[in-house]
């Protein structure tokens, strides 16, 4: 496919959405934006000359092509899903007594090092590597012959319970908790924003995964109800067998206020380094304000989709951090000369406590999930700095 044609296809997706039959929001800023990250990287010198003697055959025409969950038709959306589920069917490859599935390997390293991939250098790097491995695992152990979708947080940001992510059908992620009387979630550190209890709360008895039982946490739980209670830091979560149901209460109140395309166009093109943005993204806490990476979090919300250790537990994590990657991506690639090697921040979660910068050179080590790499290989979903990723969004 010439980069034309995926101009065009993003610029269509960013004036009428794809997904018929749903309330949808226009996405037309963000989606511009992306139009403009391909056609810079047509013009990329790098792309079209330098990796050419070093091996690296990935080109705009060859690389993958991450699409919108609502742009998939609905059988590709259960072929998702059925590889999801399939990897939640197959043994683990760890020797631990809370992680029971190889989906529970991923969970169990994102709880592992929350402290060092959030609020550090290393936030959008390594979970750029980690929804790409996650990606693999479902090509290559469960065949899956598509790519990693994402969620565009925009397009239904104003009734995400009626979108095709959550709106409980079998093309879906899964619908949203039954309802279970709850408080309101105090998600910011400084507990001045109250998230309003929604109308779930419960278990999630809809969609693909109703089924599933989650086998580890809560770890810092943020759904305040009864039967939702910290297993506790004395004890060794990994090791902290605890099944239960998958919860969800999908906030609208959340996504409408904090996930809007405008929510996504100001970070985009008001961040001009790379510390500006990743923070923003993630939340200015101490000042009360949610970042996208929030919001996304919560307006999934429940348990463990609202917990900032056990998240991935919850299958919605992996299209919200596909568009975590998007929005990176996009930002990178307005200006790939200066931006696709930015790097900012330190190696303790918001600095503390105090600690050296990240660089490139740190390792990305997700154990057994993968190989380590250093962080300058996840720089480039083009493979551009020597990465194993060939992929764009579209």
């Amino acid at each position: 496919m010439h980069f034309r044609d995926l101009f065009g296809a993003v610029a269509v997706a960013a004036v009428a959405g794809t997904a018929s039959g749903y309330p949808q929001s226009p996405t037309v800023k963000t989606d511009a934006l992306a139009a403009v990250a391909i056609a810079k990287l047509a013009v990329y010198a790098p792309l079209n000359s330098a990796n050419r003697t070093q091996g690296n055959t990935c080109t705009l025409a060859t690389a993958a092509k991450r699409r919108e969950w609502g742009s998939l038709t609905p059988g590709q959306r259960i072929q998702y899903t059925n590889a999801v589920n399939c990897l939640m069917n197959k043994p683990s490859r760890f020797n631990l007594t809370a992680v029971k599935s190889r989906f529970d390997d991923f969970v169990a390293v994102h709880i592992n090092q929350t402290f060092t991939i959030h609020g550090t250098a290393s936030f959008l790097s390594w979970h750029r590597h980690f929804v790409w491995t996650y990606e693999k695992a479902l090509r290559e152990e469960c065949g899956y012959q598509g790519y990693q979708p994402y969620w565009n947080w925009g397009r239904w940001a104003n009734d995400p319970l009626n979108s095709p992510i959550f709106d409980g059908g079998v093309a879906s992620m899964g619908g949203n908790g039954i309802y279970a009387e709850h408080l309101c979630t105090d998600a910011l550190a400084n507990g001045i924003n109250c998230i309003p209890p929604g109308a779930g709360g419960g278990c999630v008895q809809t969609g693909p995964f109703v089924n599933y039982t989650v086998s580890m946490g809560p770890i810092f739980p943020t759904l305040r109800s009864a039967d939702v209670v910290a297993i506790g830091f004395d004890k060794d979560p990994l090791q902290t067998y605890n099944p239960h149901c998958m919860k969800r209460d999908v906030s609208q109140w959340l996504s409408s206020r904090f996930l809007q395309d405008q929510n996504v166009t100001d970070l985009l093109v008001g961040s001009p380094n790379i510390t500006s943005f990743q923070t923003t993204m993630q939340g200015d806490f101490p000042n009360g304000k949610y970042g996208v990476h929030a919001a996304g979090h919560y307006t999934i919300g429940g348990d463990p989709g609202g917990d900032f250790f056990v998240s991935p537990a919850d299958p919605a994590f992996y299209l919200h951090h596909g568009q975590i990657d998007r929005t990176w991506w996009i930002w990178q690639n307005q200006k790939p000369a200066e931006r696709t090697n930015a790097i900012g921040g330190t190696i303790t979660i918001f600095n503390n406590p105090p600690s050296r910068d990240g660089t490139l050179e740190d390792p990305i080590d997700l154990a057994l999930l993968g190989d380590t790499i250093p962080t300058s290989q996840a720089m480039s979903t083009l493979g551009l700095t020597g990465g194993p990723y060939c992929y764009i969004y579209v």
